[in-house]
C-alpha cells in the first residue's frame, strides 16, 4: 500500500511539474449533495494548460448530448500545493429542462495515475447562474479520454488549410515527448499545436528553449495526429519548426513547415511490442 501511495504522489508531482501533460479531454460523473437538478450526471472537460500554469477550456454538464450545459472556465496549476483550481466563468450554451438552472462551479482537483489510467479527482462548490443562490456541493472524478462527446468546430487554422503529412511514426504504448524549436535562425515564429484537433499549445513563440508537450498512445488509441500550425510567418517566411520526438526507445528529428495554406501533420500509430511496421 505504501508503495502505491508513493507512486501516486511521485506522479502527481511530475504532472504538476510538466503541467502541459494535463491538457486534453477528461470525462467523469459529477455527484451532488441532495437538491440538484440531476443527482448524478456526466461531465466533460476540454482542458488546456498555457505556459505551464494558466488553465483555460470548456466543460459540458449533461445527461445526454441533447440535454447539456456548456460553460467556459479558467484556472491555474499550483505547483506548491500540487493541485489545480478551476473556476467556471460563464455559461455559453444550455439546453436543459425549464425548471433547472445552470450552476457555475469552482473545482479543486489533483492528478492521479497508476501508469495505465489517468484521473483528475476533487471537490467543487458553486452558485446558480443568477448569482443569488448556492448550488449543492459535491465530488468529482474525471478520467482522460481520447474522443469528445461534443466535438468542437475546427478552428479556421485547421479547417481552411491543408494538413500535409510529414511522417507516420509507429510506437509502442507509453508517453511520447515532443519538443519544438525554431529551425535555424530565431526569427519570431509563433506556433500552435493540436492533438487530434484539440489545442495543446496556443501561440507560443519558438526559441532556442523548447516548447514541450507529452502525449500518450496505447492500444485503445491506435492513432494520434499532431498538427503544427504556424500562427505567423516570422521575419523569414515560412514558419519553420524543428520537432524532436522521444518515444523512450527511439528519437526522431523532423522539420515542419507551415504557411498561409498548409500545416504540418505527424501521425503516431500504435504498434504492439515486437510488431513490425
Amino acid at each position: 500500500m505504501m508503495r502505491t501511495i508513493a507512486l501516486f504522489i511521485g506522479l502527481l508531482c511530475c504532472a504538476a511539474g510538466n503541467s502541459q501533460a494535463i491538457s486534453g479531454l477528461w470525462k467523469g460523473r459529477l455527484v451532488m449533495e441532495p437538491g440538484g437538478c440531476f443527482p448524478v450526471y456526466n461531465i466533460e472537460f476540454q482542458l488546456q494548460v498555457l505556459n505551464g500554469v494558466r488553465i483555460t477550456g470548456s466543460s459540458y454538464h449533461y445527461s445526454d448530448t441533447s440535454n447539456y450545459v456548456k460553460e467556459e472556465f479558467e484556472g491555474f496549476v499550483d505547483t506548491v500545493q500540487k493541485n489545480m483550481t478551476i473556476q467556471d466563468m460563464k455559461v455559453s450554451i444550455f439546453k436543459i429542462p425549464a425548471d433547472c438552472v445552470p450552476c457555475l462551479k469552482n473545482y479543486v482537483l489533483t492528478y492521479h495515475t497508476d501508469g495505465r489510467e489517468e484521473q483528475l479527482r476533487g471537490t467543487w462548490t458553486g452558485k446558480m447562474m443568477d448569482g443569488r443562490n448556492t448550488c449543492p456541493s459535491g465530488s468529482i472524478v474525471l478520467t482522460r479520454i481520447q474522443k469528445s462527446a461534443f466535438a468542437p468546430p475546427l478552428p479556421p487554422s485547421l479547417a481552411n488549410k491543408t494538413n500535409e503529412l510529414v511522417k507516420e511514426i509507429y510506437v509502442d504504448t507509453g508517453n511520447i515527448k515532443l519538443d519544438f524549436y525554431d529551425n535555424g535562425q530565431i526569427d519570431g515564429d509563433t506556433i500552435s499545436v493540436y492533438v487530434d484537433n484539440q489545442p495543446v499549445v496556443s501561440n507560443n513563440l519558438l526559441t532556442a528553449k523548447p516548447v514541450s508537450i507529452t502525449i500518450r498512445i496505447e492500444e485503445t488509441t491506435k492513432e494520434m495526429n499532431v498538427i503544427m500550425v504556424g500562427e505567423n510567418l516570422g521575419s523569414i517566411p515560412p514558419n519553420t519548426a524543428l520537432m524532436i520526438v522521444n518515444t523512450g526507445t527511439t528519437r526522431y528529428q523532423l522539420y515542419l513547415t507551415s504557411d498561409e495554406k498548409k500545416n504540418s501533420l505527424v501521425r503516431f500509430i500504435y504498434r504492439a511490442p515486437g510488431g513490425k511496421e
